[in-house]
């Protein structure tokens, strides 16, 4: 009775669990991951910074245009920056500034960097769709953990009620005293070890499902539950296509080869980059300026005042001249604004003779770098050959293992049906019947493990060669 309630408090949770959740296909759960999964929402802020990043060299080839103000006060002896000329009071100033600039040419670097940050744009992309592929395969070797798990808990609780019913007939024999106690307590172990069985298999689905609510990034507490679909294996089927069929199929279309074929091209433009760090560099630039001083004066009234003895004639006559007083004031504003206005403009060549070996020391590292990422495409395409080879050979594997599992399974469920009749009227102890049943179970484990693992790599090659994540 108490092992009764231990099984009962534990399978509450997931019977409950299956009641009250909205089952989820594997279809939803994989269009779930892909919105919603952190890391891919993370790599796709990276696309976001690859595509500012090719704005920004797009807009390299416009010209640059800058305004500036100043408002300064000189005390003591001072250069007016307006007038020119040396004052001593104190004197205010305004400057304003407008000019604007342009590259026409720097040996196509600028050309060279937009097609580089475009590729990398597509590279990000590419790196996007690549996360969101193996987030898919994550989500769809958890949902057939589940499926496994399900059916591993039938048939634990499955064998667990046929020893059940042995050990009320036995119990009814033992208190007959058709049978020894001996046997009772043998066929009750072995209820007891089933009872574990079951409740580690419970254990297992449970962990099952939260591996695949934390890929889903799924509350814990939320009810839950996968839909069961009907999965049938034909023992005469195999896999439809060869390694190097399905290969010369994914390397066209899976975005982790495509990501490094585009690095490769932006390692190759930022090869071009470096070795235009050689080249003259010929840009145009003009501004245009006005400015303001206290310093700068003009007259305001002319005074006319006495005349001046300035000398005198040989006959000692005194010889005058007007004298005049002046007041000033300071120009205005807006009138010093218009006068004091200058432009310029101006082409500039600049030709790089030597700068310490920056630009040498540029292109060896570009030409390193081009030469690793050629290195890592190739990696990345053996390596996708390897999984395809792999994932194939594990599919002719696992086809083969549960064709034997199934006539394994067959002819012991033949047998344990023989053994038990034969354990029914005594001609055969607990031991023999406990061992039948044992291997029995162990067959069954065995053929739902080559079922999930056969099913699973097949869904892997299906996906390399662009079929979406299903079980229908």
């Amino acid at each position: 009775m108490i092992r009764f309630f231990v099984v009962l408090v534990l399978f509450f949770p997931l019977s409950a669990l299956a009641q009250d959740a909205m089952p989820w296909s594997l279809e939803d759960c994989v269009n779930h991951a892909r919105e919603n999964n952190l890391r891919i929402q993370q790599q796709k802020l990276g696309v976001d910074v690859a595509r500012e990043n090719l704005r920004q060299s797009q807009a390299e080839r416009l010209p640059n245009l800058n305004t500036g103000a100043s408002h300064s006060f000189n005390y003591g002896r001072t250069l007016d920056p307006i007038t020119n000329e040396f004052v001593t009071e104190r004197v205010q100033t305004n400057n304003f500034s407008l000019s604007s600039g342009m590259i026409l040419f720097s040996g196509f670097q600028v050309r060279n960097s937009i097609a580089k940050d475009r590729y990398d744009l597509q590279a990000s992309e590419f790196d996007v769709a690549a996360m969101e592929n193996d987030i898919s395969l994550a989500v769809a070797s958890a949902y057939l953990q589940i499926l496994f798990s399900k059916e591993m808990v039938e048939v634990a609780a499955s064998q667990l009620d046929i020893t059940r019913q042995q050990v009320e007939r036995t119990r009814k024999l033992v208190d007959a005293g058709t049978l020894a106690r001996g046997s009772l307590l043998t066929i009750q172990a072995l209820e007891a070890s089933e009872e574990l069985q079951l409740v580690n298999a419970e254990n297992q689905l449970r962990i099952a499902y939260l591996d695949l609510m934390q890929l889903l990034d799924l509350r814990e507490d939320l009810a839950f539950e996968v839909v069961v679909p009907d999965i049938d294996i034909i023992p005469s089927e195999t896999v439809e296509y060869s390694p190097l069929q399905i290969y010369d199929t994914a390397a066209q279309i899976q975005p982790d080869i495509r990501s490094a074929d585009i690095r490769v091209a932006s390692a190759e433009k930022s090869y071009e980059i470096a070795r235009g760090g050689r080249s003259p560099r010929l840009s145009v630039s003009g501004s245009m300026g006005t400015g303001y001083s206290e310093a700068r004066l003009e007259i305001a009234e002319v005074i006319e005042a006495d005349p001046q003895q300035i000398g005198q004639t040989a006959s000692g006559e005194a010889v005058f001249a007007p004298s005049f007083n002046y007041e000033t004031q300071v120009i205005p504003f807006r009138d010093q604004i218009e006068e004091n206005l200058n432009r310029s403009i101006g082409l500039f060549l600049q030709i790089p003779i030597f700068n310490n070996f920056q630009v040498r020391s540029n292109i060896s590292r570009s030409r390193i770098s081009l030469e690793n990422a050629r290195l890592q495409r190739q990696i990345v395409r053996d390596q996708l050959y390897k999984t395809i080879e792999q994932s194939h050979q594990d599919a002719h594997a696992a086809l083969q293992r549960y064709k034997a599992s199934e006539k394994n399974v067959q002819a012991l469920e033949e047998a344990f049906r023989y053994t038990e009749q034969r354990f029914n009227v005594g001609m055969v102890n607990t031991l023999e019947y406990n061992d039948a049943k044992n291997r029995l179970t162990i067959a069954q484990s065995e053929l739902l493990q080559a079922k999930y693992e056969y099913v699973f790599r097949v869904q892997i090659l299906d996906f390399y060669i662009g079929n979406p994540i299903s079980l229908r």
